[in-house]
């Protein structure tokens, strides 16, 4: 049997070894796998992702499996692949199935789902992050190579983090949402997940391209990486790390890893980042999940998981004056923190404050989710790309994670600061 295809075999019998453990939501069939690596073994063309095999998150088209958005009753079966799956097809790559999410990617966390709870790789008492659950677990146990999520409040780098994995965000419009179950159709992104930087800037360089088709599809812009690496951390009185003592210090260190770099480390005001944070699910933008979901949810209402149908409905709160007004509030913060750019080239944040529990989450769903947005629900509203990378382990091996983030277009400035920060901070194994 060739090299791709005992490739093929053994991640098929890695996934039955696991049996039922939340992953996945439906499966690419192991002979249509197996027709696919002879097809790539015959091809002569150098295709970049040529063999590597990738998961879905179950709110982006397949063609041939179903879309569920982890609600069943939601399910759909298209016809064509989402454009940015075309593309790493086109690419080489071996799609292996469609994994698990918090449904209609309504969640940081990984327990709102029928189809089960993804555990944490590194201690399954503790949540995966989610929504791109699945997703995330996928890889960090090896299943696949790399995989696919999205990210409106935070879904692509909150698993990440928690699961010891790089997590990129690109630019807002940069890959394609065609052939995506919107969340915030406005904000939406899909995003990777992968063991390797090296690995995310492949799968991007495959990925970003205009489509003409998607009317939040942006023409890219190409921005050259400043010489200076003027880095702005979290002031000591905005550090909210929710009693995580551990989690504190490790932000702190990565600080400290930061300025060993030669970087100019240093304060930046985080007030109106944080405030536009709060508008994410406190404000109007809820009702954007309402219209994703409008009808299932007015249709058959007990099908939606409770959790998400609670979130959702708040949007009947909110009138198209407060939609109006929020934008005004949102245009006015993100002129505030225009200003920080001129002193800071990028920033530096925790990825989440804390980790929990399932158990935890669980009795307590909306308010320590909210928790784990802290740092993350403001990207998209404030246009900006980020890219999460590891950066070290709590002592009882629970990982932690930080996010560099710019403004629009800058992603290539931070592939190159997550490079740095990675080869010269031993950040990963070493400090386990």
């Amino acid at each position: 049997m060739s090299t791709l295809r005992s490739k093929i075999a053994e991640t098929f019998r890695r996934i039955l070894e696991r049996g039922n453990d939340g992953v996945w939501i439906s499966l690419v069939s192991e002979e249509e796998v197996m027709k696919r690596a002879e097809e790539l073994e015959t091809d002569s063309r150098e295709l970049p992702l040529k063999g590597q095999t990738f998961a879905i998150k179950d709110n982006i088209d397949l063609a041939g499996l179903p879309t569920t958005a982890a609600c069943p009753a939601f399910a759909y079966t298209p016809s064509e692949s989402a454009f940015v799956v075309r593309r790493l097809i086109d690419a080489g790559a071996v799609p292996i199935g469609k994994t698990n999410l918090d449904q209609f990617a309504t969640g940081l966390n990984g327990t709102r789902s029928p189809y089960g709870f993804p555990c944490n790789f590194y201690d399954p008492a503790y949540i995966s992050g989610g929504s791109s659950s699945g997703s995330a677990i996928a890889v960090a146990a090896g299943l696949v190579d790399f995989a696919l999520g999205t990210d409106t409040a935070g879904s692509g780098r909150i698993p990440a983090a928690f699961n010891n994995l790089v997590g990129f965000k690109p630019t807002r419009g940069s890959w394609s949402t065609n052939g995506l179950v919107p969340a915030c159709r406005t904000l939406d992104c899909i995003t990777v997940l992968a063991k390797t930087l090296d690995a995310a800037i492949q799968i991007d360089k495959v990925a970003r391209c205009f489509d003409p088709a998607d009317p939040y599809s942006r023409k890219p812009l190409d921005t050259a990486p400043p010489a200076l690496r003027r880095i702005g951390v979290l002031p000591n009185d905005e550090r909210e790390f929710f009693g995580d003592d551990e989690y504190a210090r490790l932000y702190g260190r990565a600080v400290e890893k930061a300025a060993a770099l030669g970087w100019s480390v240093s304060e930046f005001d985080y007030r109106p980042f944080r405030e536009a944070a709060n508008l994410l699910y406190s404000g109007p933008w809820v009702a954007e999940r309402y219209s994703a979901a409008k009808a299932i949810i007015e249709s058959n209402p007990n099908a939606v998981h409770p959790v998400v149908r609670a979130v959702i409905l708040s949007a009947r709160n909110f009138s198209a004056v407060d939609a109006f007004e929020a934008q005004y509030r949102l245009a006015h913060l993100a002129r505030k923190s225009e200003r920080i750019w001129h002193s800071f080239d990028a920033l530096m944040l925790p990825s989440a404050g804390t980790i929990y529990t399932i158990e935890q989450m669980m009795a307590d769903p909306i308010q320590l989710n909210t928790n784990l947005g802290r740092y993350t629900n403001f990207m998209n509203l404030l246009d900006l790309c980020g890219v999460a990378v590891p950066a070290g382990f709590r002592s009882d091996n629970i990982p932690f994670g930080v996010t560099f983030f710019a403004q629009a277009w800058a992603d290539a400035l931070l592939f190159d600061l997550a490079r740095e920060f990675e080869s010269r901070s031993g950040y990963a194994e070493a400090e386990r």
